[in-house]
């Protein structure tokens, strides 16, 4: 038996939760750190790549429901473990006013929480979706799903803009609790049933074996003996290095240089959201009407063009108020939601490729790539908040050292172009051999 359409979109609205709850450490509380706090943007960009390496450790989590033959207490669980860490950072940051080194430790401990509460629910999410849905729906199912994550994405950061305004310590912490609340039941609710539904063909012949036979390495390695997978996972980094260098230093660019508050530079977030969530859909509705034929298109062209909105956005920071930052930060948005469509099909596809006897099925494959691109989101957090404090130490100039920071970026984003070109060839030359190339 295989997911329905209400049961994936039941699933979808778990991503919907994720994206709502991550957005407050990615997004709120890094803005309130740089400006409301004065603080270096080096601080909360470690933080945030602190959880993002604890996501490496998704080709762990996956494994283990793997060999254990059950999703759903993983991606429960590490809701709960997120939400907590959530509203950790939120305290933290608030602490930090006050007490900036106690502050800094509960937020070491709260983003490393953060990380793999988040590691744990979204690897397994998306193996739920892979190892059970229809094989001629899983481009579309993955699409769905991560327009849903993006509508979270959008809603949450423009409402938690509007109940900001004015910014105090408290009120970000009572916000933090409240969409942790509701981020843990609507996934407790949306999964109640899910996967009981979904029969396995032969659980003793699929799971049984994997708990004898299947150490972590031994399924890590044959997913990486794998060339399309291997492919796959080296423009997953470099695609998410690109994305994430502008990620942590988006909303402080519309403070510092064009005079935005903390509500206004949350709700530019909101909208860069909002574009992406608009170029999913338009590539979601093509993709089931012309199938996979486009699907690389949509990968190279997404890459050039969110190469080309963030050389248009250092540009505009020579030119200041005057510059129309909205429709260029919606325009960003939008071209990297049509890569990312892209993309997650393709991830979805590879997930389940595979002997189904083979120790590395959908929560090892789909590890991999989510720690990929973990990596490649720490990397790029870290080098782009390190890179605007240098450029702001030597220059002394706001708008050059973002506009450096954001043009170095687009040229990583069409290098993205190409890489996505040779792994898009790659999967779809060899899309039908199911089997792994065995280790040289």
């Amino acid at each position: 038996m295989t997911l329905s359409w209400l049961s994936i979109i039941r699933i979808g609205l778990v991503q919907t939760a994720l994206g709502a709850v991550v957005v407050l450490c990615t997004a709120t509380i890094n803005r309130v750190m740089i400006v409301e706090l004065a603080l270096l943007a080096v601080i909360p960009a470690m933080l945030i790549g602190l959880y993002h390496a604890f996501q490496l450790l998704r080709p762990k989590w996956g494994h283990g429901a793997d060999k254990g033959g059950t999703r759903t207490p993983w991606i429960i669980g590490g809701m709960t473990v997120l939400a907590l860490g959530t509203v950790g950072a939120a305290a933290a940051t608030a602490w930090m006013e006050t007490a900036f080194w106690p502050g800094l430790a509960l937020g070491v401990l709260s983003f490393a929480a953060v990380g793999l509460g988040l590691g744990a629910s979204a690897t397994n999410l998306l193996a739920l979706l892979a190892a059970h849905v229809a094989p001629q729906r899983k481009t579309a199912a993955g699409s769905l799903v991560w327009i849903l994550m993006i509508a979270g994405l959008a809603a949450s950061g423009i409402t938690i803009g509007q109940v900001l305004d004015p910014y105090s310590g408290a009120r970000l912490i009572q916000v933090a609790a409240c969409v942790a609340l509701i981020a843990v039941t609507l996934t407790t609710i949306a999964l109640a049933g899910v996967e009981r539904r979904v029969s396995n063909p032969d659980p003793a012949e699929v799971f049984g074996e994997l708990r004898q036979r299947a150490p972590f390495l031994e399924a890590l390695g044959e997913v990486w003996h794998d060339r399309q997978a291997r492919l796959f996972t080296i423009f997953v980094f470099v695609a998410m290095l690109a994305y994430n260098t502008q990620d942590l230093i988006l909303e402080p660019y519309g403070g510092h240089v064009f005079g935005m508050s903390v509500g206004e530079s949350t709700a530019l977030g909101g909208m860069m959201h909002g574009g992406a969530l608009i170029g999913m859909i338009l590539v979601f509705i093509l993709g089931l009407l012309t199938g996979a034929r486009l699907t690389k298109t949509f990968m190279i062209w997404g890459c050039v063009g969110s190469g080309l909105c963030l050389i248009a956005l250092a540009l505009g920071g020579q030119t200041g108020p005057g510059w129309p930052l909205i429709p260029n930060v919606i325009a960003l948005g939008f071209c990297n939601g049509v890569f990312a469509v892209a993309a997650i099909g393709m991830m979805m596809r590879l997930a389940s490729a595979g002997d189904a006897r083979s120790s590395a099925r959908e929560g090892t494959r789909m590890g991999v790539f989510g720690a990929s691109q973990s990596l490649g989101f720490a990397l790029g957090a870290s080098l782009g908040a390190t890179a605007l404090d240098v450029l702001r130490a030597l220059t002394g100039e706001l708008a050059l050292s973002y506009g450096s920071v954001f043009a170095t970026e687009g040229l990583l984003f069409l290098l993205a172009a190409v890489l996505a070109g040779i792994a898009a060839s790659a999967v779809t030359s060899q899309a039908v051999q199911a089997a792994p190339i065995p280790a040289e």
